[in-house]
């Protein structure tokens, strides 16, 4: 039985036997069904009544997507994407949705779609408590209304319509035979209604019958199905882009049918990009006079504030517009270089606003700040006073190839927050890397001699969630004594979380200013000096820096105090879904890398740190979100003014809204080969870790990878199952295409026996190879985001596993990274059995819960029930692991690991067999014997062949990684003959157990836990 909800005489006796069945009336037939249906006050309590109203009355298709977590909906089926729960009918504002709950139901979720047609871009959230149990929704408007609202015809705050190029409009979904009007105001107060559209001038559309054209669709592919709509020829578009503009559309008796704003983005780049490019954006020296230049294309005047303190009075000074950049500029005077401070007034056309508003703003080019970013200070970054003595001269360290890069990641409070060996004053600060005697540098000094080349630091640039100054921060007082799986800790925390000096940093305020909190003094410039200091002491350890960048979102946007970029050009540097919304996929407001003065930006502010703070790689947050075609060209501009390779890598992460290359070709893994750039691989992390990073509750406990006992040493005791079997021997060929690179075109033979392409193995639907060469690969098994590499042990290992076997297992897993080709990445802490009490997100989790001890006394295990926020629901899973005190692990265990991990840099280092630099030579020297469907459980064979190779130092490298709680031997028949023999790294190690590992006539022995390396003089 079908309801067709577009014909006003519906009635309800369509869907009455669903109604009835749904809703459990004793007394209901169709007969009883009126066309408004029963009133709410007859049905049950339990019932959500839910009206939806549209202008154009049409509501064929709309159904609800509801969803919950298994306490609010009492549906009698599943509602899937496909078959959405329908309308049970209709009354005098539209559709109505009944949608039963539970007794005592507190919230559920929902979506409201026509197919792929959301009436919300996000998912909405239904509070009960909140809304009770009758709201209403309109066409394309996210609120809930608990009153029932006037029907609107258009939206002028929403943009769901585009203007691509001078003359070319577009509107997914709308007619080709209805009629179309651009109408404009200087000032706004643009409305529209069922009467019509009130206030603005109109402008009479074509419409395109042949839709876009084809240049357009490729550069537009999201809106490659769109109406297209043209303009009269000698349309002054600069003129109108600095006005409201409302799109409309009427059917062919006049009547409004909708009406939208218009995301303009794509022809403020036809129009103004190409001849903005070259042009410097911010403060430049132009014969001793700062020049400044701001791109507002749509401001109707812009001014410079002026004063002499952050908080002082300001006067105005007008800028010059060039409209064919739409630069606005003005010339000032030498003496105001190192003394005055400085804001820009725009005043521009606002949509969610409606109205024409008077920002004041900082320069987005800043290159120096008073503290907390109210103002920007003119400062010159080539003067002598930013410099640290010898800052011009002082020596780099060398990079023969990027195969030959190891990273260290660390946060830069946690480097010295809690080492009582840097003065308190010091702590926290880019000032701790003064002080080379301190634990934290000497332990620096000790991996880099091991071999680690660069230390990879989270984001420093100007921050928006940390008070700058100390007087107004406040730290948590937490007990010492408080038990391991108290509460008390955790609330400590986060009563000040806000307040603190701890945030991971991934909030960009300023991209080109260090963040002043971890300065000396915030005022001046302070952080310009102490950053560069740092980087200096870190060169002169022999250490490269690489800088984590977020450039894929802002904190915040709109006529948010926080949002900069937004305030100045509104709509344009932000994505914006369909409705005009500013998507946050990221977490935060996300960025629009894809236009071209965005990605300006981020191509200067990359070269201005590696230019003017000697940055020698760096770490691209969520780098998946930008295109490709930036990121090359990032690459090239980055390289020629540093002079010198500048390593580039990132999270090449594919969802949201440009997922699968919906907007632009992406800097995701599938699409990286080729480029040179790294990314993360999550192929080995998960084969390793076990489960994935999302997982919860007891499957935090059950979903075992090769490092913690899969199959080998179930954690349940319970003999290896078939199925567990089979999931660890899909482990290892994970693991082994990681070894090799994660090349997509390696060949390797399966578990099953079947040899196939790196990519022709599958990772959750996507191919697992994907790199053309290994500097492209980031293999890793730890980071800071979710738990680190000891705590998803102990989640997962046996709880009998002792702490130095857990510390065996911590150097299993690592190997599997520092020996593998590629590019290894390492955790801070990672290699001292490093724990955040279980923290899955320790991203606001202040010092407390992210502490590292040099001092090698204790891992920061059992410190308390980490963060209710992002932990609360696995409490119940974590309280009797951080009470067990069998599960603590001491000096001896966490001083192993410290230096099994250094030998493990040095046998990276000891030949390039463990680098190799291009495919081919992966493909022609790495082997996997043993492999196939005769593989051991838990235990995985490497050869690295180095014969013709007087560089490679080995003949052979043989690498057997025995995960497993027992000792193992493999027979290889074909080495009989060879005279391996173990690594002298390992020979002279630090590792006693190790050198029980032997080989004669063809058998390998080795200790249980253990990564032996045997070579081949």
């Amino acid at each position: 039985m079908k309801l067709d909800l577009a014909r006003p005489g519906t009635r309800w006796r369509a869907v009455g036997a669903v109604l009835c069945l749904t809703l459990a009336l004793a007394a209901c037939s169709e007969e009883d069904l009126t066309e408004q249906g029963p009133p709410l006050s007859a049905l049950p309590d339990t019932v959500v009544r839910i009206h939806y109203g549209r202008a154009d009355a049409d509501y064929r298709g709309w159904g609800l997507h509801l969803w919950d977590e298994g306490q609010a909906l009492n549906l009698p089926r599943v509602v899937e994407w496909g078959s959405p729960w329908e309308a049970s009918g209709r009354d005098d504002f539209g559709a109505v949705y009944d949608v039963p709950v539970k007794p005592g139901a507190i919230s559920f979720n929902l979506i409201l779609h026509q197919g792929d047609n959301k009436n919300c871009p996000n998912d909405q959230k239904v509070d009960l408590a909140q809304s009770g149990r009758e709201l209403w929704l309109l066409q394309g408007d996210c609120t809930f209304y608990t009153k029932q609202p006037q029907i609107k015809v258009g939206n002028p705050a929403q943009a769901k319509a585009y203007w691509l190029t001078p003359d070319t409009l577009a509107w997914p979904g709308a007619a080709a035979g209805d009629r179309y009007r651009l109408y404009h105001a200087a000032t706004g107060g643009i409305s529209t209604g069922v009467g019509g559209v009130s206030g603005g001038e109109p402008v009479e559309l074509g419409v395109e019958t042949a839709g876009l054209a084809a240049s357009v669709r490729e550069r537009f592919p999201h809106l490659a199905g769109a109406t297209a709509l043209r303009l009269p020829a000698k349309t002054d578009a600069r003129s109108l882009l600095r006005r409201q503009l409302v799109l409309a559309r009427f059917d062919g008796n006049g009547r409004l049918l909708d009406a939208t704003a218009l995301q303009t983005a794509g022809v403020l780049d036809a129009l103004y990009a190409e001849a903005a490019a070259e042009v410097p954006l911010g403060v430049t020296l132009e014969k001793g006079h700062p020049t400044f230049r701001l791109w507002a294309p749509t401001a109707q005047q812009v001014s410079l504030l002026l004063s002499d303190r952050p908080d002082g009075p300001e006067t105005a000074r007008a800028l010059e517009y060039d409209p064919d950049s739409g630069i606005w500029s003005v010339r000032g005077e030498p003496a105001w270089m190192g003394r005055k401070h400085y804001r820009y007034q725009v005043e521009v056309f606002v949509r969610s606003s409606g109205r024409v508003e008077t920002n004041r703003v900082t320069d987005p080019y800043s290159v120096a700040l008073s503290a907390d970013s109210t103002r920007s200070l003119l400062v010159d970054l080539d003067s002598a006073a930013t410099k640290p003595a010898g800052w011009d001269s002082h020596p780099i360290p060398t990079l023969a190839a990027p195969e030959d890069i190891s990273l260290y990641e660390m946060h830069l409070r946690d480097f010295s927050i809690n080492d009582p060996t840097v003065p308190a004053a010091d702590r926290g600060k880019y000032a701790a890397f003064d002080h080379l005697g301190s634990h934290g540098m000497r332990h620096l000094q000790a991996l880099q001699q091991a071999g680690l080349t660069h230390l990879h630091l989270l984001p420093l640039n100007d921050i928006s969630t940390i008070p700058e100054r100390a007087a107004q921060r406040q730290e948590p007082v937490i007990d010492p004594n408080a038990a391991g799986d108290a509460e008390q800790q955790q609330a400590a925390v986060t009563a000040v979380q806000e307040r603190d000096g701890f945030n991971w940093g991934y909030d960009p305020l300023h991209y080109n200013v260090p963040e002043g909190s971890y300065a000396s003094d915030p005022d001046g410039i302070a952080r310009i000096v102490e950053f560069r200091r740092m980087v200096q002491n870190l060169h002169r350890i022999g250490l490269r820096v690489a800088l984590d960048v977020v450039y894929n979102h802002t904190p915040a946007s709109g006529q948010d105090a926080k949002s900069v970029l937004d305030r100045i050009v509104p709509g344009y540097y932000q994505r914006l879904d369909e409705q005009g919304n500013v998507a946050n996929s990221t977490c935060c407001a996300n960025t629009a890398t894809e236009n071209a003065m965005m990605a300006k930006l981020m191509i200067d502010s990359a070269k201005l740190w590696a230019r003017h703070y000697q940055i020698d790689a760096f770490r691209f947050d969520l780098m998946g979100h930008q295109p490709l075609a930036a990121m090359r060209r990032l690459k090239q501009e980055v390289d020629a003014i540093a002079g010198r390779d500048i390593y580039l890598y990132g999270e090449g992460w594919n969802f949201g809204e440009v997922q699968n290359d919906a907007r632009f070709r992406q800097a995701t893994q599938l699409n990286l080969a080729g480029s040179g750039i790294g990314s993360f691989s999550d192929r080995l992390r998960d084969a390793v870790r076990g489960g994935g990073p999302f997982d919860g509750g007891e499957d935090l406990l059950r979903r075992q990878g090769f490092g913690n006992g899969l199959c080998y040493d179930n954690r349940d005791g319970s003999a290896c199952a078939d199925w567990q079997r089979e999931a660890l021997l899909r482990a290892q060929d994970m693991i082994r295409l990681g070894l090799a690179g994660n090349l997509r075109d390696y060949l390797l033979t399966d578990y099953r026996g079947e040899q196939r392409r790196g990519e022709q193995f599958d990772y959750n639907g996507q191919p697992a190879g994907y790199t053309a060469d290994p500097q492209e690969l980031i293999s890793y098994v730890g980071k800071h985001d979710n738990q680190t590499l000891f705590d998803i042990g102990q989640y997962r290992l046996p709880s009998a596993t002792s702490a130095m076997a857990r510390a065996r297992a911590q150097i299993v897993s690592l190997s599997l990274v520092a020996l593998g080709q590629g590019v290894p990445f390492f955790h801070a802490g990672d290699d001292l059995l490093r724990s955040k009490s279980l923290d899955r997100d320790s991203y606001n989790s202040g010092d407390w819960f992210n502490r590292i001890d040099w001092g090698y006394q204790h891992n920061n295990w059992a410190v308390g029930l980490p963060p209710r926020e992002k932990n609360g629901d696995n409490w119940a899973v974590m309280k009797p692991l951080l009470a067990d005190p069998a599960l603590q692990v001491g000096p001896g265990a966490i001083a192993f690991t410290r230096d099994a991990f250094r030998d493990l840099l040095r046998l990276r280092q000891s030949t390039p067999l463990f680098r190799l630099r291009s495919a081919e030579a992966i493909k022609s020297r790495l082997s996997f014997p043993a492999a196939g469907p005769g593989q051991a459980p838990g235990l995985i064979a490497m050869r690295l062949d180095g014969s013709g190779w007087t560089e490679a130092v080995y003949r052979g490298v043989l690498v057997l990684f025995n995960a497993d709680k027992v000792a193992r031997t493999l027979d290889l028949p074909a080495e009989a003959a060879a005279h391996w023999r173990l690594h002298p790294v390992q020979a002279s190690g630090s590792d006693p157990v190790v050198r029980e590992a032997g080989f004669a006539a063809g058998r390998f022995t080795i200790p249980a836990r253990t990564t032996a390396v045997f070579v081949l003089p």
